[in-house]
Order: structure tokens, then C-alpha cells, then sequence
């Protein structure tokens, strides 16, 4: 099967990498990263190994080498060796009002029945007194943990 993705590295990229692994003083994600691009090289110095070649021989899933392989190729070789930051974006659930409502309903009074406040009841508590459609005990866990 031909590779989509060609890694190939010109010399002082190859030198940087080289150095990089000699000296093992880089975190290990960025040092298996190094030396899958130096695997997958397919420069005139480079050996030009296969997916799975690599995989077996660094002990490191094969997705993880195509994965380094497509970054390398479309983003370069820093972006390559770096962790990439998440992209996703979070919507959250309450606002500040409604974490001030939150905060203020977990120090009053526990319900009738209850000896004290559960993540479980003031989620739903909040739902019954219509603040939210809907919101999960680990939304109310992470809101109270952030006050004291």
C-alpha cells in the first residue's frame, strides 16, 4: 500500500532529531515522536521504514506513527514533536448567576428527609426549581469546588 503522508527530512532536521534522541532529555512523547520520524524518513539518509516496521520495532500503536506521519507532513516537524492543544471548545452550563444560585442553594437548609446536600439532590433541586433544563451532579461538583 502506498503512503499518503512522506516523511522526509532535510539534513539538519535529521541532525536535530538525532541529537534529541542521543540525549534523552526531552519528555517521552516527543522523544517516541522523534524517533518515529526518524524511522519513517524517506530522505536520501533516511531508512524509510513501514508502518508497522515502526510500530513493532518502538512498541508504539500503528495510528500513533500514521498520526505522527499526516502532522509532520501537513504541519511540519515542531508541530510534529509537540502535544497539540484540544480543539474542542466546551459550552458551559451556568453562568455566573446561576453558579451564585447554586452556591447560595447548597449553603441553605438541606431538604426535607436529608441531613445534608448531595451533588444528586442539588443537581435535581435545581431542575425542579426550574433554574436549568437540566445539569448533572459533576457540573454541580466542579462549580462547588471552586469556592470554598
Amino acid at each position: 500500500m502506498r503512503k499518503k503522508y512522506l516523511v522526509k527530512l532535510p539534513s539538519e532536521q535529521r541532525r536535530a532529531l538525532e541529537s534529541l534522541v542521543t540525549k534523552g532529555q526531552a519528555p517521552a512523547r516527543k522523544l517516541a515522536h522523534a524517533r518515529i520520524l526518524l524511522k519513517a524518513d524517506s530522505g536520501l539518509d533516511g531508512p524509510s521504514w513501514t508502518d508497522p516496521a515502526i510500530s513493532d520495532a518502538l512498541d508504539i500503536d500503528r495510528t500513533t506513527v500514521e498520526q505522527v506521519r499526516k502532522v509532520f507532513a501537513q504541519e511540519g516537524l515542531e508541530a510534529a514533536l509537540k502535544p497539540h492543544r484540544p480543539r474542542r471548545e466546551y459550552r458551559r452550563r451556568l453562568d455566573g448567576r446561576a453558579e451564585a444560585h447554586l452556591i447560595a442553594l447548597a449553603c441553605g437548609a438541606p431538604p426535607e428527609g436529608c441531613e445534608a446536600w448531595t451533588l444528586r439532590v442539588l443537581a435535581d433541586r435545581r431542575v425542579e426549581l426550574a433554574y436549568v433544563d437540566r445539569v448533572s451532579h459533576e457540573t454541580v461538583r466542579q462549580v462547588l469546588k471552586k469556592t470554598t
